[in-house]
């Protein structure tokens, strides 16, 4: 039988890392951080959670920031994940290279759709609530090369009582 693995997904933080996002995040083997943290603390935060890969957002500036790839690839279980700030930057067939799926984040409107059989996902904005948008973080369950995708949205009541 084939060992699931979870991983969750966070994007555009802006400095803010909510305690909704701590509770949904806990549990998981591994945090991928599509970018905009703002600031580095939330990195370190989140390696507090799970061990966290993550790339450079547009508002991520200074030193620290500089460490960070603008894109990186991810191996989780039987499938590869191509992870980048800024879906309009993406510059090559995630397909025909053979990715699985796709994350990103920059729109703060979280997004799950499948196209030539790559899954593209964008958690949402988990930092500050802007527009007319829930805050929102994602959860991927792979098992082999399967992957299932639940977007919790960041509301303390649906995550005290999710099941």
């Amino acid at each position: 039988m084939l060992q699931p693995h979870l991983i969750g997904v966070i994007s555009d933080t802006h400095g803010l890392l909510r305690p909704e996002a701590i509770k949904a995040l806990h549990g998981t083997e591994l945090i991928i951080h599509a970018g905009d943290f703002d600031k580095p603390e939330i990195l370190s935060e989140l390696k507090n959670i799970a061990p966290t890969l993550a790339v450079r957002g547009n508002v991520d500036h200074g030193i620290w920031a500089q460490s960070l790839p603008r894109t990186r690839s991810v191996e989780v279980g039987g499938i590869r994940i191509y992870v980048i700030h800024n879906l309009a930057d993406l510059s090559i067939d995630l397909a025909a290279a053979g990715f699985t799926a796709v994350i990103s984040g920059h729109s703060h409107k979280p997004s799950i759709t499948r196209k030539d059989g790559v899954l593209y996902l964008n958690p949402g904005s988990a930092g500050p609530k802007r527009f007319k948008l829930l805050p929102s973080v994602s959860l991927l369950r792979v098992t082999g090369n399967q992957v299932e995708v639940e977007l919790v949205e960041l509301d303390a009541y649906k995550l005290e009582n999710r099941g």
